[in-house]
């Protein structure tokens, strides 16, 4: 009820505010087309955008998903089309931990600066990949920072023609907290050839307490400014806010705005950070950053939202637009239609399509394949959860369906935290299951048998606010007034603290056959 009255209040006001000329800002005449957060709806925290000609491109964290770090691109910085990942195939010497891919354009080649943890001893590390065509993916280049106890977060910068990377150090010695350094860089960009440098330190106590990270770097007039994030990042107590931050050298001295933090949460848009500012072709700037939504919350994840930036030409210091909080709505940059809707519907009769499938990075990449009108997964996993496939969640209120051939493995669908959260409801032969996995240790919650005649069977859950979950299945084309085929559960230990929990189907059970799939729906209210 608050966010409605937030809403309403923001559409009477957005009239009058887009008359009224902020700090110097122009606005032009005519009908104001606005848009609402977030504009990367689901789990895609720590956003990183670059504008090459008129095309946008943004990456983000998909954590312990795969494949890692998820790329969209846009026209207009609202109106968002999935490409494809970063890596199809993961890094030979990382594990997991896929944080905070910072994406760079030069001489006609892409760049990613990512984060990962490295097999060998389970620290975060800096990697570095490239490529001349994103939708071919990149080649990776290998560890480009390891000196320190860890290194996360890249930024790369570049002054006259050099090139610098700068990043979020732990662990410098014991004298020293987390800090933000900064080093030159090879001309290939592949490698840092100068001495590190300090930019900012976190400040003790206050907003900072959880250390200076996410940093966004720009020049504009005699200034370099600079955007980050202080506190805590994640989780239901999560308390993310941003700073300001500038320098008339790179190297410094770097000066805090007096005014920090800038940016903090509220009902509608908690915890906002870690972002990237890119300027429009009509010199607008706008700062693509993540925050949880105060409906889904942990369940639907950081989502990409877009705040504005204006100036004061007297302090030369920017603020947002739209206050200290994120805008539920705000003017959009030109061009935007905002028009995405996120269900979709696969019947595999018919359909060749592949679904944007992740998968837990912990165990092997699932085998599956479109094959005689069904998905079919092999039953290959070690795990009960192992073979997995799930879906990014756009907002917490959706029904998801399966419907599935029966035959001797237990095929389901899942809400997955991780290997050792879950919740399913599984069909095989003559049995229906509704199940948890919580803790590593698996339950059955309820358990039906069927009669052996059924075929083909659908699974459903319908889910509200990412939350509240309710499971139900049913016969196809058959009306069977005794099946008791509705089950309602709670589950609020499915996120996990980085990540929110992804909704798909495996397959499980005993021997080395496969699902029999024959249609998917995602429908979100």
């Amino acid at each position: 009820m608050k966010e409605m009255k937030f809403n309403a209040l923001v559409f009477a006001l957005l009239s009058l505010l887009f008359s009224i000329k902020s700090n110097a800002q122009k606005v032009p005449p005519g009908p104001v087309i606005t848009y609402r957060n977030p504009v990367i709806a689901g789990d895609f925290a720590d956003p990183s955008v670059i504008r090459v000609g008129d095309t946008y491109y943004a990456a983000g964290t998909s954590s312990e998903w795969g494949p890692a770090y998820p790329i969209y691109t846009s026209k207009n910085l609202v109106d968002w089309e999935y490409v494809g990942p970063v890596f199809n195939e993961l890094p030979k010497w990382t594990m997991g931990s896929y944080w905070a891919p910072e994406l760079f354009f030069r001489n006609g080649t892409f760049y990613v600066y990512y984060t990962a943890r490295r097999k060998s001893d389970k620290k975060s590390f800096i990697g570095v990949a490239s490529t001349k065509d994103l939708k071919k993916g990149f080649k990776d280049h290998g560890v480009i920072i390891e000196w320190t106890n860890e290194a996360i977060d890249a930024f790369i910068v570049e002054d006259k023609d050099q090139l610098f990377i700068t990043w979020k150090a732990y662990g410098l010695d014991k004298d020293r907290g987390i800090e933000i350094l900064g080093a030159e860089l090879s001309a290939d960009g592949l490698k840092m050839t100068g001495k590190e440098f300090t930019m900012i330190k976190a400040d003790p106590g206050g907003w900072e307490n959880g250390g200076a990270e996410g940093q966004a770097i720009f020049k504009r007039g005699n200034y370099w400014y600079m955007l980050y994030s202080g506190n805590a990042c994640c989780g239901e107590n999560c308390d993310y806010q941003v700073g300001f931050a500038r320098a008339e050298n790179l190297k410094g001295p770097w000066t805090k705005y007096r005014g920090n933090p800038v940016l903090f949460g509220d009902d509608t848009w908690k915890c906002p950070g870690h972002g990237t500012v890119v300027v429009t072709a009509d010199k607008r700037y706008f700062y693509l950053h993540h925050a949880y939504s105060g409906m889904g919350f942990t369940f639907t994840g950081r989502q990409g939202v877009l705040s504005e930036l204006i100036w004061d030409e007297t302090s030369k210091w920017p603020s947002f637009r739209y206050g200290k909080t994120t805008p539920a709505q705000a003017e959009a940059p030109s061009g935007a239609t905002m028009l995405t809707n996120p269900s979709f519907s696969l019947d595999y009769d018919r359909d060749t399509l592949q679904a944007p499938w992740v998968y837990d990075v912990h165990f092997p990449r699932p085998v599956y394949a479109i094959d005689r009108g069904a998905l079919r997964i092999e039953n290959s996993a070690t795990h009960a959860a192992g073979n997995f496939l799930g879906l990014v969640l756009k907002n917490g209120n959706y029904t998801f369906s399966a419907e599935m051939r029966l035959n001797e493995l237990m095929q389901n669908i899942v809400l997955y935290g991780d290997s050792e959260n879950a919740v399913g409801l599984g069909v095989q032969e003559e049995l229906v299951e509704l199940w948890q996995i919580r803790d590593g240790k698996r339950e059955v919650i309820r358990s039906q048998q069927i009669p052996d005649r059924y075929k083909n069977m659908n699974l459903k859950v319908r889910s509200q606010f990412g939350r509240f979950y309710e499971f139900s299945w049913e016969i196809k084309g058959q009306k069977v007034d005794s099946l008791t085929n509705t089950v309602k559960v709670e589950v609020p230990w499915l996120p996990r603290w980085d990540r929110a929990p992804r909704v798909g189907v495996n397959v499980s059970g005993n021997g080395n056959g496969k699902s029999e799939i024959n249609a998917i729906r995602m429908k979100y209210d």
